[in-house]
C-alpha cells in the first residue's frame, strides 16, 4: 500500500514463529476480545510479551503494519499480541468515546491473562503509535504488576494540548474529521469467517453508535474530560521504563520532551523527520532500525538483557534537519543525529532573543529597535498553505510555500543571517495585545525564507485569546484591555543556514486547520513589549549515528484490486475571493491473500470559507467502507457535516449501511452545541 517508506525485508530470525490469526481473550464481565497472537517456537522458554491494544481492526485496519512489526518480534523470542478493543473489530461489546477508563479497565485484565498463560514469563511491554501510544502510557499509570516497559510513539501526555481537538484553546477542524473517520471504522461489520452472529452484534454496534465530535464539542476548556487519560497531570504514576518517539512531520512531538523530563524511572526519547508512522517504514528518509531499537528496549525489560554498549546511552537523539524548500511532501529530509541530555528551553536561558519592529526582527537591545503598535485584521482565507493538521502521508500533505499566506499576515523578519542558527526546542512569542471583540485568535508562524523569497514553514503554533491565562477558566476579551500572552510554538529541530532570513509572521485567522472566530476581529500588538526567543542546539550536544539501518518482516501477503489515489485541490472564486478546499483520498481496494477478506476505503473532506465572512465556514466529510468476501458484501456510507454562528455549532451525521446492495440500517444526528469563548 501506498504511504510506507523503504526498510530492507528479513526472514531471518532466531525463531521460527507460529501464527494463531484468532484467539478470544474472557473477561470478568463476560465480553470476549479477539486477538491474533505471534509465537516463537522456543521449547520449554517462558517468554516476555509485546500487547498492543487499538480500536483499529487487527483482520483488516492495521494488518499490513502489523505483518511489517510483530513476525519480527517473536522471531527474536517474544510473544506479540495484538488486541482489537471493545466493541472493534471481531471483540464483544460496544464503544463509546476514546480513553475511557472502561478502555483501561480492560488492559488490565488482558495484562492479567497474558501473565497466567504457559508461555509467559509474567512480563509485558506495550507499544503503539498514536491510539495505542496514548493508551501504553495511560496504562502504565495504572501500575500494573506484569507491566515493565512501554514504547510510545506519536502519542501524547495532555488530551487537550496536543490531540487532535484543540490546539492553544483553538478548535481544530480534525475534531470533526477525525470524529468522521472514527465513524466509517467503527461502521465496519466483524468479518464473519470469525463470528456466526457477526450481523448481530454489527447493527447492534450501528444502533449505539456514538458521534465523538457532539461530545468533543462540548468540552472547549481544559476540564476533567481532557485531563483524564492525561498522565501528565502525575507523570510518577508511571513507573515502567518509557522509549518515547515522535517525528518533526507529525502533530504529536511536542509530548516526547514533556515525557522524557516529567518521567522519573528509565527513559528515552527520540524525534525523527518522520510523520506519523512506525520509524522502521517511515517517511521522510532516514527511515530507522526501530525494530531492532525495539528488540534492545525489550530485551532488557522483559528478560533482563544488560544495557552494555547499547543504542540509548543518552537521553535525546534528535534529527537536526537540514533546510529544505516548501514543498507537499519529502521523499528525504537531510540533516544529522545529535545525542544530548537536557532538552533546550527558551525559559532556562540561552538561544537568540529578538526584538521587533515594524516589519523587522532585530537582535539588538536598542530602544531604536522596537516599539510601535501593528494592527492585524486577516482575511479568513489565511492558512491555505498550512498543510494538513497531522500528516500520515497521503500525498500532498505538508505545509506549502508561505509566501501566500504571508502577504496575509503581519510580517517580522530578519536581515539576511551572518551564521547558520541551529534551532533545537519550542521558539516562544512573548506580546501584549488588545482585541476589538469578546472572542480573537493569533496564528504565529516562524518561517525560513529563502535568498529567491520562496517561504518554509518551520514551526508554528495558534492561541485562542480568550485562553491567554488559561485554558482551565478562559476569559472573554475586554475590547481595547491591553493583556499579555505567551505563544509557544512547537518544537522542532531545523537549521537555518546563513545567508536565509527568519520570518515571524501573524494572523487573527488560520483556516482551514482551526475554526475561525465568530466575528472578524482585529488585534493590537504593543511591539514595545513583543520579543522573539529561540532555543538552538546545545553545545553539549554530540554528533551521532545511533541507529541500524531500517527492517521489516516480511510484507502481508495481498492483491491490489484498485490503487490508491489521493488527491487536494484548491478553488477561488476570483469575483468574491471565496475558497473550497477538496481532499479526496481513495485507499484502494485489496484482498488479503491469507484469508480472503476484501477491503476498501474512499474518503472525502470539503472546507468552504469566504474572506470577509467568519460564519460562511462549512466543512463536510464522507466515507465509504466496503468489506467483501466471494458473493457477500456489506457496506457503510457516512456523512458528516459542521457550521456555526455566532452562538452555536451545527454538527449533524448520518450512517446508511447497505448488505448486498439493500440498505439494513440507518441514522441520523442533528446536534447543537454553544459555543463558550471559542
Amino acid at each position: 500500500m501506498a504511504g510506507l517508506g523503504t526498510a530492507q525485508e528479513t526472514r531471518d530470525f532466531p525463531y521460527p514463529v507460529t501464527v494463531h490469526e484468532n484467539i478470544w481473550i474472557p473477561l470478568c464481565d463476560g465480553v470476549r476480545f479477539a486477538a491474533k497472537l505471534w509465537l516463537p517456537q522456543a521449547a520449554g522458554e517462558k517468554l516476555g510479551t509485546v500487547l498492543e491494544y487499538l480500536p483499529y481492526r487487527k483482520r483488516d485496519g492495521t494488518a499490513v503494519r502489523d505483518a511489517l512489526t510483530h513476525p519480527y518480534f517473536a522471531g527474536h523470542g517474544f510473544a506479540c499480541l495484538r488486541v482489537d478493543m471493545r466493541g472493534c473489530g471481531e471483540s464483544d461489546g460496544l464503544m463509546h468515546d476514546e480513553y475511557l477508563a472502561r478502555e483501561q479497565d480492560d488492559a488490565l485484565e488482558i495484562i492479567d491473562w497474558i501473565t497466567a498463560q504457559t508461555w509467559s514469563n509474567g512480563r509485558v511491554g506495550m507499544m503503539g503509535i498514536s491510539w495505542g501510544g496514548f493508551n501504553s502510557l495511560q496504562v502504565a499509570s495504572r501500575q500494573p504488576q506484569g507491566l515493565r516497559g512501554v514504547i510510545t510513539l506519536c502519542s501524547t501526555d495532555d488530551r487537550y494540548a496536543d490531540d487532535i481537538h484543540y490546539k492553544g484553546g483553538a478548535l481544530l477542524n480534525e475534531n470533526q474529521g477525525w470524529g468522521s473517520t472514527m465513524l466509517g471504522y467503527q461502521s465496519r461489520p466483524p468479518d464473519p469467517a470469525l463470528r456466526d452472529d457477526w450481523r448481530e452484534l454489527w447493527l447492534r454496534r450501528l444502533e449505539h453508535m456514538p458521534f465523538f465530535p457532539h461530545k468533543w464539542l462540548s468540552h472547549p476548556h481544559r476540564d476533567g474530560y481532557w485531563r483524564h487519560g492525561s498522565v501528565g497531570e502525575d507523570f510518577p504514576r508511571i513507573r515502567a521504563a518509557v522509549l518515547a518517539i515522535g517525528g518533526w512531520g507529525d502533530a504529536y512531538s511536542n509530548a516526547v520532551p514533556r515525557l522524557v523530563e516529567g518521567l522519573r524511572g528509565e527513559r528515552a526519547g527520540i524525534i525523527g523527520p518522520w510523520v506519523h508512522k512506525y520509524p522502521h517504514f517511515a517517511v521522510p528518509a532516514p527511515a530507522i532500525g526501530f525494530l531492532q531499537l525495539a528488540c534492545y528496549w525489550w530485551g532488557r525489560h522483559l528478560r533482563d538483557e544488560p544495557a552494555d554498549n547499547g543504542p540509548l546511552s543518552a537521553r535525546y537523539y534528535v534529527y537536526l534537519m537540514d533546510a529544505a524548500a516548501p514543498a507537499p511532501a519529502y521523499a528525504e529530509r537531510g540533516g544529522n543525529w545529535y545525542a544530548f541530555e537536557r532538552w533546550p528551553d527558551v525559559d532556562t536561558g540561552g538561544g537568540l532573543s529578538f526584538n521587533l519592529s515594524p516589519g523587522r526582527l532585530s537582535l539588538e537591545p536598542s530602544k531604536a529597535h522596537k516599539g510601535g503598535t501593528i494592527t492585524i485584521r486577516s482575511p479568513q482565507t489565511v492558512g491555505a498553505a498550512s498543510g494538513e493538521y497531522c500528516a500520515i502521508w497521503l500525498g500532498p500533505e505538508l505545509p506549502l510555500d508561505q509566501r501566500r499566506d504571508d502577504a496575509l499576515s503581519a510580517t517580522f523578519d530578519t536581515l539576511p543571517l551572518e551564521h547558520d542558527v541551529p534551532i533545537v526546542g519550542a521558539p516562544v512569542l512573548h506580546a501584549r495585545f488588545a482585541a476589538d471583540a469578546p472572542v480573537a485568535q493569533l496564528a504565529v508562524r516562524l518561517c525560513d525564507v529563502w535568498p529567491d523569497g520562496r517561504s518554509t514553514r518551520i514551526t508554528y503554533t495558534v492561541l485562542n485569546l480568550t485562553h491567554h491565562s488559561s485554558h482551565e477558566q478562559p476569559e472573554a476579551l475586554a475590547p481595547g484591555r491591553q493583556n499579555p500572552c505567551t505563544l509557544r510554538m512547537d518544537d522542532v529541530a531545523y537549521k537555518v543556514p546563513a545567508g536565509h532570513r527568519l520570518r515571524l509572521s501573524l494572523s487573527t485567522a488560520y483556516w482551514p486547520l482551526i475554526w475561525p472566530s465568530p466575528t472578524a476581529v482585529s488585534v493590537t500588538l504593543d511591539l514595545a513589549e513583543a520579543g522573539l526567543h529561540i532555543p538552538l542546539l546545545p553545545d553539549e550536544a554530540q554528533a551521532a549515528q545511533p541507529f541500524a539501518p531500517a527492517v521489516s518482516a516480511p510484507p502481508l501477503e495481498q492483491t491490489e484490486l484498485r490503487p490508491e489515489r489521493h488527491t487536494r485541490e484548491l478553488h477561488e472564486d476570483l469575483a468574491t475571493g471565496a475558497q473550497v478546499l477538496t481532499l479526496e483520498d481513495d485507499f484502494g481496494r485489496y484482498r488479503n491473500d491469507e484469508h480472503g477478506l476484501i477491503t476498501e476505503t474512499v474518503a472525502g473532506e470539503r472546507y468552504n470559507i469566504a474572506p470577509d465572512d467568519p460564519l460562511s465556514a462549512h466543512m463536510q466529510t464522507h466515507w465509504t467502507e466496503v468489506v467483501a468476501r466471494g458473493e457477500w458484501c456489506a457496506r457503510t456510507e457516512t456523512r458528516t457535516e459542521l457550521r456555526a454562528d455566532e452562538h452555536y455549532f451545527y454538527v449533524s451525521a448520518q450512517i446508511d449501511a447497505y448488505e448486498d446492495e439493500i440498505r439494513v440500517f440507518n441514522k441520523r444526528w442533528r446536534e447543537r452545541v454553544r459555543r463558550d469563548r471559542v
